[in-house]
C-alpha cells in the first residue's frame, strides 16, 4: 500500500464526490477508479448481486480486459462466496485456490492475487468490491480496511441513490395522476 495518509486523503475526496452525485453509475465507477489508483494495483471491479440469478454482475470495472469481464457468469455461491457471508477474503495465489471460479482466465489476464470485500446494507450483502494485483500480494490490514471502508461508503450511497430514484419516480407518477382529468 502506498501511504496511509494518502489513503485517508483519497477517502475524504471520494466521500465528498460521492455525496454530490445522485447517479449510481458515477458513484460506482469513481469508487473502483479511486481504489485502483490509491493502491496502485492492476484492477478493481464492483459487483452487484442479482437476487434472481444469484450471480455477481459487473457494475463497474477498471484495469481489466473486456474478455476477462465476459468470461462467464460469476456465481455468488461459488466465486469467493465467503466474502459475501463472512467478510473480506484475500486470495494470495489465484492459480492455487479452489475458491476461484475461473482460475485459468485469471492467470491469462495476468492476475496473481485477489481481495474480495462485501458491500453490506444492514445484514445483507448487495455486492462485492474485488481488487486484482499482477503480483502475488499479501494484503495488509490497512489494505483490507481501506477497500472495506470505500465499499461500505459506496454501498450506502448506492442505496441512497436507489431510494432517491424510487422517490422521484413515485412523485412523478403522483404528479401525472393529479394532472390527469377526472373521469
Amino acid at each position: 500500500m502506498k501511504n496511509l495518509r494518502l489513503n485517508y486523503e483519497t477517502m475524504i475526496k471520494i466521500t465528498r464526490s460521492l455525496t454530490r452525485s445522485r447517479k449510481t453509475e458515477e458513484i460506482i465507477q469513481m469508487t473502483v477508479d479511486s481504489i485502483r489508483s490509491s493502491l496502485d494495483i492492476k484492477g478493481c471491479t464492483l459487483f452487484l448481486v442479482n437476487r434472481e440469478t444469484n450471480e455477481l454482475e459487473v457494475a463497474a470495472s477498471t484495469g481489466l480486459s473486456r474478455e476477462y469481464l465476459k468470461k462467464g457468469a460469476i456465481s455468488a455461491l461459488k466465486s469467493i462466496a465467503d466474502a459475501l457471508e463472512e467478510g473480506p477474503v484475500a486470495v494470495y495465489d489465484v492459480s492455487d485456490d479452489p475458491r476461484i471460479q475461473y482460475p485459468e482466465a485469471a492467470k491469462a489476464e495476468g492476475i496473481a492475487s485477489i481481495l474480495s470485500v462485501p458491500i453490506m446494507i444492514g445484514d445483507a450483502a448487495i455486492g462485492a468490491v474485488r481488487v486484482y494485483t499482477a503480483e502475488k500480494w499479501e494484503f495488509t490490514l490497512d489494505d483490507v480496511n481501506f477497500v472495506q471502508a470505500l465499499a461500505q461508503i459506496a454501498g450506502v450511497i448506492i442505496e441512497m441513490t436507489r431510494l432517491y430514484q424510487g422517490q422521484s419516480e413515485y412523485i412523478e407518477t403522483l404528479s401525472t395522476m393529479c394532472e390527469s382529468p377526472a373521469l
